[in-house]
């Protein structure tokens, strides 16, 4: 009733964006779909990237150095005024809005979303992610912080929300022989993007700005511009496959013991909620991400204030070093930021490709079991001062961060089945938006008490690590109660024809069901592939320059 009441609008767009139009014709080559949607990952990824654009915009009016406001105004005249500059922590609020709307949008409309097919969701998102970034030029033009919030904050939230969820359910239907490899693929183009968007976010600034402008909604507005080709491009190149289709010679593995958690039927979303399984990989999801963006708001200052100046070969704390000092070991902090952001990508497509050999279950008992021993271990490598181990026990926590997301949505097509699991996605995101308040807030607060009460700074962050450290006892508890969805919850027969009439005017006879890649296809494959790849690999290449001064 939501769905259709609020997305009504959108069925009135032209019937080239339907999902009837998109059915793939035998011979179509499956790996133009993943970069598809690494185009629209990589874009919407930029929402992790928005920091870079937080200093330049606390001195939009003063320019040089940010323009206080009067000290008597209220917390609503500073909303509106234009006379004076923003705190970050004005501007920071739209991060909790990208992802509280990412959330909510992904809950609200997934179930739209498997009717109305990915291309029409890829361009909702498209219109939702670059025209926020609009609006938000518009209210840096005007000075106008509630601009943002609606813009990026607001609108592009929705857009996130859309754009996450549209590839899941149809790269899961593509690659029915590795579920979690495909969407390894697409979604760590979401940990990717800021990766390429805040080094050109950087480079435009440095262009437009001027003695009257800090250039950021310039910036806006030529993102804005090269987002939507990007999102456009590749919400017109979706192509969902025939229900019933399978790649050539692939056979489904027969139901047994060995993989007892697949199941062979499928689950209506609005039934998906109402299974104890649902709940315990909402936990299980919840928990492994507030424990990981618990470390990622406290991995630089905690190198910094752990080995302060062992990092520049000096023997000092970190209130001993001067301002020279400090802002060195600031750029190290920044390199090692640089390198986690490259295991937070690459363990999204490895951990996710490792599910489809070891089961999602046993990834997840990974993620909790060594991630307990790592969170554990962190305190007593700072305390024996080994950089390499403790940088390379935060590269792995972050790899599993990473691969929590892209492990997922396998997790659910294997218990729910196929069918509504873009949807069942959506709804499960929610754990999301509960573990981005979750994880900030523990390190945040645990970390100031600890301070109050005399705890040097190099020691502030242990007890804080050994409760998230039990936040991944409780997931591995979770995860082991995961057990098979019972018959009774799976559609009937009827149930699931009406679902799979959406979009499918024609039914195809059987020898139609099962084909290799057109060979004329691939020259295109590898064009798509290029497309999305050198910006990737550019924005590899400027992370990897950074992280260089951490080992020099």
């Amino acid at each position: 009733m939501t769905d259709a009441l609020v997305l009504d609008g959108a069925s009135a767009m032209p019937a080239f964006l339907s999902k009837e139009r998109i059915i793939a014709k035998p011979g179509f080559n499956r790996w133009i779909v993943p970069p598809a949607a690494l185009a629209i990952h990589l874009c919407i990824g930029m929402a992790y990237g928005f920091s870079v654009f937080w200093l330049p915009l606390s001195k939009a009016i003063g320019i040089d150095a940010p323009l206080a406001c009067a000290a008597d105004i209220g917390f609503f005249e500073q909303i509106f005024a234009s006379n004076c500059d923003w705190q970050i922590s004005m501007l920071g609020w739209i991060y909790t809005l990208f992802f509280v709307f990412l959330g909510c949008s992904a809950a609200l409309w997934g179930g739209w979303l498997e009717h109305a097919g990915p291309r029409k969701a890829g361009v909702v998102s498209a219109l939702c992610w670059c025209g926020g970034l609009l609006i938000s030029a518009l209210g840096i033009y005007t000075h106008q912080i509630w601009l943002l919030w609606l813009g990026s904050g607001v609108i592009g939230g929705i857009g996130l929300g859309l754009g996450y969820i549209s590839p899941v359910s149809t790269l899961i239907k593509w690659f029915p022989d590795r579920r979690g490899m495909a969407t390894g693929m697409a979604i760590m183009g979401f940990g990717g993007g800021a990766m390429v968007g805040a080094p050109l976010a950087a480079l435009l600034m440095n262009h437009f700005a001027s003695d009257t402008s800090v250039g950021v909604w310039q910036v806006f507005v030529v993102m804005a511009a090269i987002y939507f080709v990007f999102m456009i491009g590749g919400a017109l190149s979706y192509r969902v496959p025939p229900t019933g289709w399978k790649p050539a010679g692939w056979v489904a593995p027969a139901a047994k013991a060995s993989n007892a958690m697949i199941t062979q039927g499928h689950v209506h979303v609005n039934t998906a909620s109402k299974t104890p399984q649902f709940w315990l990989v909402w936990a299980v999801l919840c928990l492994n991400v507030s424990a990981g963006i618990g470390i990622i708001g406290m991995a630089s200052p905690l190198l910094q204030e752990v080995f302060a100046g062992k990092l520049i070969g000096i023997d000092l704390s970190f209130n001993e070093l001067n301002a020279a000092q400090l802002a060195e070991i600031a750029a190290i902090a920044a390199g090692f930021t640089g390198l986690l952001s490259l295991f937070n990508i690459g363990g999204r497509f490895f951990w996710a490709s490792c599910s489809d050999f070891i089961g999602r279950k046993g990834t997840y008992f990974v993620f909790f079991g060594l991630g307990f021993a790592l969170y554990a271990a962190v305190p007593v490598l700072g305390q024996l001062g080994s950089l390499a181990l403790f940088v390379l026990a935060f590269g792995l926590i972050l790899s599993m961060y990473g691969g929590g997301f892209a492990t997922v949505p396998a997790y659910l097509a294997d218990l729910f089945g196929t069918q509504m699991v873009g949807a069942i996605h959506g709804r499960l995101l929610t754990a999301w938006a509960a573990a981005g308040v979750l994880g900030p807030v523990l390190v945040n607060y645990l970390r100031e008490y600890q301070l109050s009460i005399g705890v040097p700074k190099a020691a502030a962050y242990d007890i804080t690590l050994y409760i998230l450290a039990g936040l991944l006892v409780l997931g591995f508890i979770c995860n082991a109660l995961v057990r098979p969805v019972a018959p009774k919850y799976f559609m009937t027969d009827a149930e699931l024809a009406a679902e799979r009439a959406h979009g499918e005017k024609k039914a195809l006879a059987a020898h139609e069901l099962e084909w290799s890649a057109d060979p004329a296809s691939k020259p295109m494959a590898i064009a798509a592939w290029l497309a999305v790849g050198i910006p990737l690999a550019w924005g590899v290449w400027i992370t990897l320059q950074k992280t260089v001064v951490l080992f020099q």
